[in-house]
């Protein structure tokens, strides 16, 4: 799995958003500055993850980005599908809707296969497991399994 920039910092800043202890929003700024993540970059990541529905900006001298509803409600499958679409597109189409021809007709099954195996992490895993590292039982059974190194 390959993950762009700005779905790593769409993703740590949501973290980032999800352990937020105070009651005031956080500013661009501040989320930058806490995850080492460009401001200009990230100011644009945090429009997508407003249009999505994933955070919420207040504006004002106290305002800033606070997420849009609770973290254990936000999935990281939410943030990248937010700032990169669909899970699993193989040049811009779903797996689903390829035809491959002759001797790699099954090619869409593996990719549809890698788009299941995903979902079944990043669906399940929510901003809250991230931020106090209690990830599902699931999870953490992939974790130990020979193929995780």
């Amino acid at each position: 799995m390959r993950l762009p920039s700005r779905t790593d910092y769409a993703i740590r800043a949501s973290i980032e958003l999800a352990a937020n202890a105070t009651e005031h929003p956080l500013t661009v700024a501040a989320i930058a500055k806490s995850q080492r993540i460009p401001v200009r970059y990230l100011g644009a990541i945090m429009t997508q993850l407003r249009k999505a529905g994933i955070v919420v900006a207040r504006r004002g001298p106290d305002g800033g980005y606070e997420l849009a509803r609770t973290a254990n409600k936000v999935m990281l499958a939410d943030v990248i599908r937010a700032v990169d679409g669909a899970l699993t597109e193989v040049g811009g189409a779903r797996p689903e809707n390829l035809r491959y021809q002759g001797s790699a007709a099954g090619l869409a099954q593996v990719w549809i296969a890698i788009r299941a195996a995903e979902r079944q992490v990043l669906d399940q895993v929510s901003l809250t497991h991230v931020v106090s590292g209690k990830l599902p039982k699931s999870v953490k059974t992939l974790l130990l399994s020979p193929s995780a190194k």
